[in-house]
C-alpha cells in the first residue's frame, strides 16, 4: 500500500450539467486517486452515460448504480449512497478516503496539499479546502466556512480517524458531527483558505427563496439533533439575519431549531458528543472559536 493512496466515494444524482469538470479536475490531479468510486444515485439525465464514458478510459474509476428514489435527497440520503459505495471497498487497502461531491472544479495539487498536510501533523484527522461559488457577475464569492471543520461537499480522512469516529452519522448534520466527534478523540479538524485548495462549487445555491429558507429550516433541524446550545444557536441565527435572505434566513433556522425541540424530536443518540458540543458552543461565546477549539486540543490526548 502506497503512503499516499486514497479512495474517492461520490454519491451524485442528475449532474450532468457539472460533473465532467469535476471528473476532469480529478483525473488531472498531481497526486490522483488509487480508486474512485461514484454512486449513480438513481440519475435521469445524462450522467449515467457520461460516467460510462469516463470509466471506460479511466481504470481506477468504478461506477455502482442504485435504483432511482424518485427525488433528489440531502442529509441522510446522501450518507446512504455514500455508503453503497464505500461497502464495495476494501478500506484497509488506502491511507486516506475522501467524500467527494461531483459538482466540484478542484485546483490541481488539492489531494497532493492535502496530504502532504496529513504527513506533517500525525493528529490531523480530516481536512480541506474552501469552498467559492461563482455569482451573477461572474466572480468568485467564498461560502464563509469555518477552519474548525472540514468541508462536506470534499470530506478528506485519514483512515484511522475515519474507522475511530465510526464513519458518518446518516441524518442532516453528518457533516459536522464526524468534526466533533474527532475532536472529542483527540483527533484535530481543519480547512484553509489558500489558492491552491480553494475550489469552485458548482451547483447554484439557493436557486430560490423557497429553496433556501427550506433549506436553513433544514439546517436548524439539525442543529436541534446535534445537540446544539439553544443560546449560542439563536447568536449564529440572529448574525445570519444580517445576511441573505435578510431576516427571514435566520428567523427559518430558529424555526426548524425550536420546532423540533417542541415537537421532542430525537437528537443524536451520543449524549457524551452531545454535550461535548454543548460545552464546545458556551465556551466559544465567551472566548472565540479559535481560542475555544485551542483550548479543546490542548486538553484532549491524543494516541493512534
Amino acid at each position: 500500500m502506497s503512503d499516499r493512496s486514497y479512495v474517492l466515494v461520490s454519491p451524485c444524482r442528475n449532474e450532468a450539467d457539472y460533473m465532467r469538470r469535476t471528473l476532469d479536475s480529478v483525473l488531472a490531479q498531481s497526486v490522483p486517486p488509487a480508486l474512485w468510486v461514484v454512486v449513480d444515485d438513481g440519475s435521469t439525465d445524462a450522467t449515467p452515460r457520461i460516467l460510462a464514458e469516463y470509466a471506460a478510459a479511466h481504470p481506477s474509476l468504478r461506477i455502482v448504480a442504485k435504483p432511482d428514489r424518485g427525488h433528489r435527497a440531502v442529509g441522510p440520503g446522501v450518507i446512504e449512497a455514500f455508503y453503497a459505495g464505500l461497502d464495495t471497498v476494501d478500506l484497509s487497502a488506502f491511507a486516506y478516503l475522501c467524500k467527494l461531491d461531483l459538482d466540484l472544479d478542484l485546483p490541481p495539487r488539492y489531494f497532493e496539499i492535502l496530504i502532504e498536510r496529513m504527513e506533517r501533523d500525525l493528529r490531523l484527522g480530516t481536512c480541506s479546502g474552501k469552498p467559492y461559488f461563482r455569482n451573477a457577475a461572474g466572480r468568485l464569492v467564498s461560502e464563509k466556512c469555518g477552519d474548525e471543520m472540514s468541508v462536506g461537499m470534499t470530506k478528506f480522512y485519514r483512515r484511522e480517524c475515519f474507522e475511530q469516529i465510526g464513519g458518518f452519522a446518516r441524518e442532516v448534520m453528518w457533516d459536522a458531527l464526524d468534526c466533533h466527534k474527532a475532536r472529542q478523540l483527540g483527533w484535530t479538524a481543519r480547512s484553509w483558505d489558500e489558492p491552491d485548495l480553494r475550489f469552485e462549487h458548482l451547483r447554484p445555491m439557493g436557486s430560490s427563496q423557497k429553496g433556501i429558507l427550506t433549506g436553513r429550516r433544514r439546517h436548524g433541524f439539525g442543529q436541534y439533533y446535534m445537540g446544539s446550545d439553544p443560546l449560542y444557536f439563536a447568536a449564529t441565527a440572529i448574525y445570519r439575519m444580517a445576511h441573505p435572505p435578510y431576516v427571514v434566513g435566520g428567523l427559518s433556522m430558529l424555526q426548524g431549531y425550536f420546532g423540533a425541540m417542541l415537537r421532542g424530536e430525537t437528537q443524536h443518540a451520543d449524549p457524551e458528543l452531545r454535550r461535548f458540543v454543548r460545552a464546545y458552543q458556551r465556551r466559544a461565546l465567551k472566548v472565540g472559536k479559535a481560542r475555544a477549539i485551542a483550548e479543546i486540543e490542548a486538553a484532549t490526548p491524543f494516541s493512534r
